[in-house]
C-alpha cells in the first residue's frame, strides 16, 4: 500500500493484463501527481485566458483611445510581448526542470505567474502592464514542460498518454473558470455594481500561488529523474541544449517537433483566441446601433466573450481528451494529421461565416474541439521524443521556442488588421489569411516518428 508521500515503482506496459482499463494500473501516488500537475496547468490556463478576455478593455483604458483598429493593433503587441515571456521562461525552466528536477521546478513557475498576474491589477499604462505580462509569461512557459515530464515520468507506460491527454484536458476547466468570471464581472459592471471589468480579475489570477504552498512537501522528484542525476557523468549533461543539438536523433526530434508545435500555438494565439475578439467587434456595433449606453456594452460584450471563450472550452475539453483515445488506435502521426486538417476547417468556417448569436453555440465548440486537440497530442508526444536527461528541455524546445517565432502571429494579424482596414471587418478577413498556419503541420509529419505503444526513451 502506497501513501500519497511514497513513489510507487514505474510498472512497464507489459506490467498488467492491456485488457484492464488503465486507470486500473493508477495507484494513490500516482493520482496525486497528476492532479498536481493539472492543477498547476489548469490556473496556468485561467491566467491566459483571463489575458485573452480582458485584453480589449484594458488596452482601452491604458491607451486611452476608443478606436476599434487602435485597440486591436496594442492587443496584438500585448499578446506578442507574452508570448516572448511565455518562450523565454520556456527555455529556462526547461533546462532547470532536468538539473534541479521537476518538482522544485514547477513550484517556482507557479509562483511566477500567480505573482506577476495579481500586479498586473495594478497597470497604470500599456508599458508597465506589458512588463507583468511578460515576467507572468515567463512563468506560464516554465509550467507545461516541467508538468507533462513530471507525469509523462511517474505513470505506468500504458496510462501515460491517457494521463497526460486528460492533464491537458483538464485546463480547459481553468479556461472554462475564466470564462465564468469574465461573466460575471460583465453582468456587475452592466448592473453599475462595478466600473472596471479587467482589474478584479487580474486579483482573482494571484491565487494559484496557494497551490506552491500546499504541494511542497509532499510533491517527489520521479525516480527516473532521480536516477539519470545520479548516473550523469557529469551535471551539464542534465537539461544541456548543447547536449541536445550534438545528437542528431534528439536534434531532429527538436526541430520537427518545433515545426509541429508552432503551427498549433500560431493557430490558437494569433487566429482562435481573437474570436473573442471578433464577437466583441460584431457585438459593440449591433448594440451601438441598438441604442445602448457605453457601460452596457461594455458589460454586455463581456458577457457574451465569456460565452464564447466557454463555448470554445467546453468543446476544447472533449477534444483533448478524444485524441488521447485517438492516438492510441490508430497512432500518433494520422491523429495529428486528422486534427491539423479539422483545426484549419473549423477556424475558418468561424472567422467566415460567425455573425449570429447561435452560431457561437455551435460554430465555437466545434473550432475549440479541433483546434485544443493538438495541444493534447503535444503533451503526449513530446516528452517521447526525448531521453530522461533531456526531457524537459526537449519538450520546452518544442512548445517554447515555437512561442518565440509565434509571437510573430500577433504582429503580422495585426498588420492584416491594417491591410483590411477599408473593410467593414479588418479582423475577420485577417483571421482568415492566417489560417493557412495549420496546414504547415502536415508537410513535417512524414519526418515525424510513430511512438505509439514503444517505452520512453532512457
Amino acid at each position: 500500500m502506497h501513501t500519497f508521500g511514497e513513489q510507487p515503482a514505474v510498472v512497464s506496459a507489459g506490467a498488467s493484463s492491456s485488457q484492464e482499463p488503465w486507470y486500473r494500473e493508477m495507484q494513490p501516488y500516482h493520482w496525486f501527481v497528476l492532479v498536481v500537475a493539472a492543477l498547476g496547468w489548469l490556473f496556468d490556463c485561467l491566467d491566459q485566458q483571463l489575458f485573452v478576455l480582458t485584453r480589449q478593455p484594458a488596452m482601452k483604458e491604458l491607451i486611452a483611445s476608443a478606436n476599434t483598429s487602435a485597440i486591436d493593433k496594442a492587443s496584438t503587441i500585448a499578446t506578442s510581448i507574452f508570448l516572448v515571456g511565455w518562450a523565454s521562461g520556456g527555455l529556462i525552466f526547461g533546462v532547470l526542470g532536468d538539473r534541479i528536477g521537476r518538482a522544485r521546478t514547477m513550484i517556482i513557475t507557479i509562483l511566477m505567474y500567480s505573482i506577476f498576474t495579481g500586479l498586473s491589477a495594478l497597470s497604470q499604462s500599456f508599458w508597465d502592464f506589458a512588463v507583468y505580462r511578460f515576467l507572468t509569461g515567463l512563468g506560464v512557459g516554465g509550467e507545461f514542460a516541467v508538468g507533462v515530464a513530471l507525469v509523462a515520468e511517474v505513470m505506468p507506460d500504458r496510462a501515460r498518454p491517457f494521463a497526460l491527454a486528460l492533464l491537458q484536458a483538464l485546463s480547459a476547466v481553468g479556461n472554462i473558470t475564466a470564462a465564468l468570471l469574465n461573466m460575471g464581472m460583465g453582468a456587475l459592471v452592466e448592473s453599475g455594481l462595478v466600473t472596471n471589468v479587467w482589474r478584479p480579475l487580474y486579483v482573482v489570477g494571484a491565487v494559484p500561488a496557494l497551490l506552491a504552498l500546499l504541494i511542497r512537501r509532499r510533491l517527489k522528484e520521479p525516480e527516473r529523474w532521480q536516477h539519470a542525476a545520479q548516473h550523469a557523468a557529469k551535471r551539464s549533461e542534465l537539461g544541456s541544449y548543447r547536449e541536445l543539438f550534438s545528437h542528431p536523433r534528439w536534434r531532429r526530434h527538436a526541430l520537427l517537433g518545433l515545426v509541429m508545435a508552432f503551427c498549433g500555438v500560431v493557430g490558437l494565439w494569433a487566429i482562435g483566441f481573437y474570436s473573442m475578439d471578433l464577437v466583441g467587434n460584431v457585438l459593440s456595433r449591433r448594440f451601438e446601433q441598438e441604442g445602448f449606453a457605453q457601460e452596457q456594452i461594455a458589460g454586455r460584450v463581456a458577457w457574451w466573450k465569456g460565452i464564447t471563450s466557454l463555448m470554445n472550452n467546453v468543446g476544447a475539453f472533449f477534444g483533448m481528451y478524444v485524441f488521447g483515445m485517438v492516438t492510441q488506435r490508430i497512432g500518433r502521426r494520422p491523429a495529428f494529421a486528422i486534427a491539423f486538417l479539422a483545426a484549419f476547417a473549423s477556424t475558418v468556417a468561424v472567422f467566415a461565416l460567425l455573425r449570429e448569436f447561435w452560431q457561437i453555440f455551435v460554430l465555437v465548440p466545434i473550432m475549440g474541439f479541433c483546434q485544443l486537440s493538438l495541444f493534447a497530442g503535444y503533451a503526449v508526444y513530446f516528452p517521447e521524443l526525448f531521453p530522461t536527461r533531456l526531457r524537459s528541455t526537449g519538450t520546452s524546445f518544442c512548445y517554447n521556442v515555437g512561442r518565440f517565432v509565434s509571437a510573430l502571429g500577433p504582429f503580422l494579424l495585426g498588420h492584416l488588421i491594417v491591410v483590411f482596414s477599408g473593410t467593414p471587418e479588418p479582423l475577420r478577413y485577417a483571421g482568415l489569411v492566417m489560417c493557412a498556419v495549420f496546414l504547415i503541420g502536415l508537410i513535417v509529419l512524414p519526418f515525424v516518428p510513430e511512438t505509439k505503444g514503444r517505452p520512453l526513451p532512457e
